[in-house]
């Protein structure tokens, strides 16, 4: 079976909190991963990372790693002093994975998390200093066993990567064994014209795929057509990680960052959060075995 996983600010609104304890939240659900932003990792002291790794190791969990990156060290940006700023600030991110025995980072780590706010008649430019970024933090990533893996993502949150297409061909640029394509159900059901094809499209080359509703909210408790996205999944032989990353919670840096500007689940209590995600986890569980992927 897939190892299914679930993102640790589906329980809190700030992005830095108490990993140990959702490690082994985690592990007392049921989840065989927890993923959560890297950035914190470059505030740690190495003996903090070696306690956290001890301890997921300790209650059978995988440590994953995804990030929206800054706009300060956007390594898109035709300012040369941000791009090379966010080139080594990324590398020490990867090194802080690597030292962790993590073998993944995802999310918007190729370009600023977020939209320009001028006019954009043509993104190669962007598209070209990216390229130009990565394929020096692919190099720190291959020496540390990370696949840094490129997340499309919506209109509404950045402009470089929107379509499984789009992730392809950066990918494919940068010609590494270490660069992979994540896929959202969220994002796609805003970009793509077939979820299924989308999935179809990138194949063998989709490291990893990450679970939520049209609206954010757990797998199963909106419009989306879950039979075509695990058919999907069945179709391409997918045996990768399956994320879950809701975000239900107004307030805090999450709310603000995320859009969420309501509470999408009734009293969002850490006890009502938790049986949403023990309701998720069975969910997926159920569609993994409904399609043979168990």
């Amino acid at each position: 079976m897939n190892k299914l996983g679930i993102f640790m600010n589906f329980w809190e609104k700030n992005w830095d909190a108490d990993h140990a304890k959702y490690i082994k939240k985690a592990a007392k659900i049921g989840f065989d991963v927890l993923e959560f932003q890297a950035q914190p990792l470059l505030e740690m002291s190495k003996g903090h990372m070696r306690d956290l790794k001890k301890l997921a190791d300790e209650v059978g969990i995988e440590l994953t790693y995804s990030l929206g990156l800054d706009r300060a060290y956007d390594v898109s940006s035709p300012d040369e002093k941000i791009r090379l700023g966010g080139v080594d600030y990324l590398k020490r991110i990867v090194e802080c994975i690597g030292y962790m025995d993590g073998t993944l980072l995802s999310g918007v780590s190729y370009a600023g998390w977020g939209t320009p706010s001028y006019v954009m008649d043509d993104k190669r430019p962007l598209w070209e200093n990216s390229i130009k970024s990565m394929r020096e933090i692919i190099k720190t990533a291959e020496d540390n066993g990370v696949t840094y893996c490129v997340e499309a993502v919506n209109r509404f949150e950045g402009c470089l990567i929107n379509t499984a297409a789009e992730a392809l061909a950066y990918a494919d640029e940068i010609d590494s064994k270490n660069i992979g394509v994540l896929l959202d159900t969220y994002h796609m059901n805003i970009e793509e014209t077939s979820i299924g094809d989308a999935i179809r499209l990138v194949g063998d080359r989709l490291t990893s795929f990450h679970t939520g509703e049209n609206n954010r909210t757990a797998p199963g408790k909106g419009h989306l057509d879950w039979d075509e996205i695990f058919g999907a999944l069945k179709d391409i032989d997918y045996k990768n990680r399956i994320v879950s990353e809701p975000f239900v919670m107004q307030g805090g840096e999450v709310g603000r960052d995320i859009k969420v500007f309501r509470d999408l689940i009734d009293n969002p209590s850490e006890a009502r959060i938790d049986e949403e995600a023990a309701y998720l986890l069975n969910f997926e569980k159920e569609m993994l075995k409904k399609y043979g992927l168990a």
